[in-house]
């Protein structure tokens, strides 16, 4: 999933989405990708962690134009607990916008209710339009609460999101379609996905790379920059295309001491794993403050890096000594890997001797970088 950054967004894809904070505090899907990877949904954030998480964003004077709930399930598979949340943030940030991203299973029913609750502006899923292609890209799709037959399914799923955005539009809440492309999967779909929902009365769309799995050993490859400009062009004659934060970010990695950037830590007798923050084990996505699990990275018998386990953290809520805890859990770890944090959490890391770099990219490939191999571009600081 997209989850959960809170980065510096950048022109370059037409305009820009306002940064929203994403909160991934759904914990139930209500489909699943071929391509994701993963046989367990990540954990949720609790309420309570999120709204810490939110308290100390805002207290280290970040700009928060909204809140987004975004993961890592759907919102709407959960309705009752979505309606409480809702009212709880409306409550503690009034003056903050609020927002979900779903597929769209059963929108058209609950839109009223989201707009109650105080919800703006309601991102739509919409990776395809017809039920062949979303026979290739999903494993499942649950209507409600029953297994339905994919076939059955992808019909549901394509009405569903149609009558949606004709219920959020009725109900005064502004609908953006969010679009991840596939390479050989979608991609040929995309500009008629961006025809038919801006004739519904969505918009502004934003095209995603998508990447991912195909099976077990072999990867999707991940659409060229030259495919989704063309894509981005062709959409743009029917529906204003924006640029999503987490995009612009994309890419930047460890700087080489060389090239004047900052020394990179290395691995000691003492500490000679690598902590990394990600929400769906292939990326670095996710903010120090929220995260709640942490992938360690390590040398095997034969010297070579590979993932060793996965360790839970502390959940936010309580002060600096969550941050104290952390260095015990990760005190075999010369360098922690997130999107972003605080930098009191970063200072009272480093009095312990854990490094936080702060970079958006791939997993494997950083890891590989910090242990001696391959090359990266620019870090982000």
């Amino acid at each position: 999933m997209t989850i959960i950054h809170f980065p510096k967004s950048k022109q370059g894809c037409g305009g820009k989405i306002p940064e929203w904070l994403i909160l991934p505090v759904a914990p139930q899907a209500a489909a699943r990708i071929r391509f994701s990877g993963e046989d367990k949904l990540p954990q949720a954030v609790p309420l309570r962690g999120a709204l810490t998480w939110i308290a100390d964003l805002l207290a280290q004077g970040n700009d928060i134009k909204g809140l987004d709930l975004h993961g890592p399930g759907d919102p709407l598979a959960t309705v009752t607990m979505t309606r409480d949340i809702l009212v709880m943030l409306r409550e503690h940030y009034h003056n903050l916008p609020l927002g979900i991203t779903t597929l769209g299973l059963g929108l058209d029913e609950h839109a009223n209710l989201l707009a109650e609750c105080g919800v703006a502006r309601v991102t739509l899923l919409v990776d395809a339009v017809t039920p062949q292609t979303i026979k290739k890209m999903y494993t499942w799709i649950r209507p409600g609460k029953r297994n339905t037959p994919l076939a059955e399914a992808a019909e549901i799923l394509i009405e569903a999101q149609a009558k949606g955005i004709a219920a959020c539009k009725a109900a005064g809440m502004a609908v953006s379609v969010q679009t991840t492309v596939y390479a050989g999967i979608n991609d040929q779909e995309v500009e008629e996905i961006a025809r038919q929902v801006s004739a519904l009365g969505a918009g502004p769309i934003s095209l995603i790379p998508g990447k991912g799995w195909l099976n077990t050993e072999e990867k999707l490859p991940l659409p060229s920059e030259k495919t989704m400009t063309e894509l981005a062009q062709k959409v743009a004659l029917h529906i204003p295309v924006v640029c999503l934060p987490e995009q612009a970010t994309r890419g930047e990695g460890i700087p080489p001491i060389a090239e004047g950037g900052m020394a990179v830590p290395k691995p000691t007798a003492a500490r000679p794993n690598v902590a990394v923050l990600s929400s769906n084990g292939m990326d670095i996505d996710l903010h120090l403050g929220q995260a709640i699990k942490a992938l360690i990275y390590g040398p095997r018998e034969d010297g070579l890096a590979c993932l060793l386990e996965t360790r839970d953290l502390p959940e936010p809520g309580s002060g600096d000594n969550r941050w104290e805890q952390v260095a015990g859990i990760l005190a075999d770890c010369f360098v922690l890997l997130a999107a972003s944090a605080g930098q009191k959490p970063r200072d009272i890391l480093a009095r312990h001797g854990l490094t936080v770099l702060l970079l958006e990219d791939n997993v494997e490939g950083t890891v590989d970088v910090l242990y001696g191999g391959g090359k990266k571009g620019k870090n982000r600081k």
